[in-house]
């Protein structure tokens, strides 16, 4: 995707041909490119082999040995179901991971039938669920917080896993909150079944039928990595080319940014849904997407009444953002937590995350207007 100066539009080759446009909302995700381990030897592994978010369809896990890499959001969701269909499960740990019960349960006759004879109930319970995680996004940015709900995990932790050396290995070294926290009731529980090992040790190669670690060899015939997905380095950003003929991993050099993480200098008409330092930790992204939709919809109405050609942000209006996020993460639990988690990018600056609440992120937004960029006219 290039930005042509001369004609004020975007020049898009697809797999289906070449596409012009005067403006671009960019919504592919963070979550969503795969990030694949380097490990040495991966690629002669010769049974099933495939990344967590590109599941094998084809792949039938009955009566198999099979080797789990990772233990983060992804493995939380499958291992419990995978480990009753296995033979033998080996979950491959290199962090312990925080993890609370999922909140998820059906509602009661009862409840349907209120909130179907009095709408406003369903407001009401709707409001409660709202505050009640933006009231936990205080515990990000005061991390002593954490020690509450830290304490219930730990309970939550002994009661699933009756082995004390089980528990010691799954007990995480970092306060809770500065990686993504985990939501389940039957992870822990999975990994203490009797065909289940946990193994801490690095994984130093993989051979045809194994992987191998610091200290041992285990054969299996299946090998799963729930490794994650690329954030801060996704591939896209090579594809994007500005103003200046820079692309987006020229400019951003393994540390995205943007004004509101919505649009960035040097890259008129282009607008990020879901961009830099707007994921969350305690609640929804789609309430920051909405938010960001209705400020890009803003910026394109001036752009048609005013028959602008092109709008940016203002540089200085960038770097103030920036340095107002930043300056905000520093006391919160992304920051001072003790882990390395994938909110990071390669200079060591959250580029992922929100430190604030929702609702700050909203009334900072809508407050924007359009004094932080530059027009231009035809």
């Amino acid at each position: 995707m290039q930005w042509a100066e001369k004609r004020s539009h975007w020049n898009i080759e697809t797999s289906q041909g070449p596409i012009q446009a005067q403006s671009v909302a960019m919504a592919v995700g963070p979550l969503s490119e795969p990030a694949f381990p380097s490990i040495p030897g991966l690629e002669t592994f010769r049974g099933k082999k495939f990344h967590s978010a590109r599941w094998d369809r084809t792949f039938d896990p009955q009566g198999l040995r099979v080797a789990v890499i990772g233990t983060g959001a992804s493995a939380v969701q499958f291992v419990p179901i995978l480990q009753k269909q296995v033979r033998r499960l080996i979950s491959f740990q290199r962090t312990a991971a925080w993890v609370v019960p999922l909140p998820n349960r059906r509602f009661r006759n009862i409840e349907r039938r209120l909130f179907s004879r009095f709408p406003l109930a369903q407001k009401v319970q709707r409001s409660w669920i709202f505050w009640a995680r933006e009231i936990f996004s205080s515990f990000f940015r005061y991390p002593k917080l954490m020690r509450i709900i830290e304490l219930y995990s730990l309970y939550r932790l002994k009661r699933d896993v009756g082995d004390r050396s089980l528990r010691e290995k799954l007990t995480p070294n970092f306060t809770i909150g500065c990686k993504r926290i985990l939501l389940s009731d039957t992870y822990w529980k999975s990994l203490a079944e009797s065909n289940v090992e946990v193994v801490t040790d690095a994984v130093v190669r993989v051979e045809r039928d194994a992987v191998i670690t610091a200290s041992g060899r285990y054969e299996v015939d299946a090998l799963i990595m729930a490794t994650g997905f690329r954030v801060t380095d996704s591939a896209f950003y090579k594809l994007v080319f500005g103003r200046n003929g820079q692309s987006l991993a020229d400019v951003w050099a393994g540390s995205p940014r943007a004004y509101l993480g919505t649009s960035l200098h040097g890259f008129p008409n282009l607008f990020f849904l879901l961009g830099p330092n707007t994921g969350l930790g305690h609640t929804s992204v789609v309430l920051m997407v909405e938010a960001q939709v209705e400020h890009v919809l803003k910026v394109l109405r001036r752009v048609r009444d005013a028959v602008l050609t092109s709008v940016e942000p203002d540089s200085s209006a960038e770097s103030a953002f920036v340095s107002h996020v930043d300056h905000a993460m520093k006391p919160t639990v992304w920051a001072l937590g003790g882990c390395k988690s994938w909110y990071m990018d390669k200079t060591g600056r959250n580029s992922a995350i929100w430190p604030k609440s929702v609702v700050s992120y909203q009334n900072l937004i809508h407050a924007a207007g359009l004094e932080g960029y530059q027009e231009t006219k035809g």
